[in-house]
């Protein structure tokens, strides 16, 4: 249900854009008609459709990402009200019903802008491959069955395994900005999960003291935000202190094994 006091059931969008990665951000403002359960990509494309102001001025088309409109590919984050989110499952009566104002649409902020709404997010992917972020195989040919993974591992390395590299959860980070190189809560996650894979252990120890090192486990400071903004529900937080009591334990095995 459209909040009330939304005149004309005309649903406000303010979009903070930018024409190019080195251009200065600016403000426009659209009025789009409302449609019952709409979601903020919808909104987008709306107003892609027909690019004009709310002052009457033809302008270009906002350029977002989207992809698998179903929360799964992480490519459409974005700041929605302020708060970082999916576009695809940000139902815009809700967001209505909480805030009556405009719906004030940006890009995240701890990645650089290439335009618009879309950021590059290729840190995260980099960050990835530091860690070894796969499973390792000695070729394509038939090797047999695999290691059987214990049943109380899956119900631990599931919810890992859900992370979309969206990057929410290094959007909320206060540490995570663009001129470090702290390599955030995603990175911790998924060390825990390829360490938990019966075949991933092969690289674990490779994978701990890649976040040992600059940027890594020791720069956390256990702000929790993470957790708390993540679409998926990972448990974050649990990840990032059995990264740090597995790091701990590994430094001292280094450390007797000298």
């Amino acid at each position: 249900m459209i909040a009330p006091n939304t005149p004309g059931k005309v649903i406000t969008v303010k979009i903070k854009r930018q024409d190019r990665p080195d251009a200065a951000p600016y403000w426009q403002t659209f009025e789009i008609p409302y449609r019952p359960n709409m979601n903020v990509t919808a909104l987008l494309r709306d107003i892609a459709g027909v690019p004009v102001t709310s002052e009457g001025h033809k302008t270009s088309p906002p350029v977002y990402d989207a992809a698998c409109l179903e929360e799964v590919c992480g490519s459409c984050t974005m700041r929605i009200n302020g708060a970082v989110r999916q576009a695809c499952s940000a139902l815009v009566d809700p967001i209505l019903e909480k805030a009556p104002g405009p719906i004030t649409i940006e890009p995240m902020t701890k990645f650089p802008v290439v335009r618009d709404l879309i950021v590059d997010r290729s840190r995260m992917f980099e960050n990835l491959k530091r860690i070894k972020g796969w499973i390792p195989v000695d070729g394509y040919y038939n090797l047999g069955k695999g290691p059987k993974i214990d049943v109380n591992a899956q119900d631990i390395t599931y919810p890992l395994s859900r992370c979309m590299t969206c990057g929410c959860c290094l959007e909320a980070c206060p540490q995570f900005t663009k001129d470090n190189s702290f390599m955030g809560a995603q990175v911790f996650n998924m060390v825990r999960y390829f360490n938990l894979h019966p075949t991933g252990k092969i690289d674990a120890d490779a994978r701990l003291e890649a976040v040992m090192g600059d940027g890594g486990i020791t720069d956390c400071g256990n702000a929790q935000n993470c957790v708390k903004v993540c679409p998926k529900e990972i448990p974050l937080v649990d990840s990032i202190g059995a990264i740090g009591r597995a790091a701990t334990v590994h430094s001292v095995k280094k450390f007797f094994n000298k």
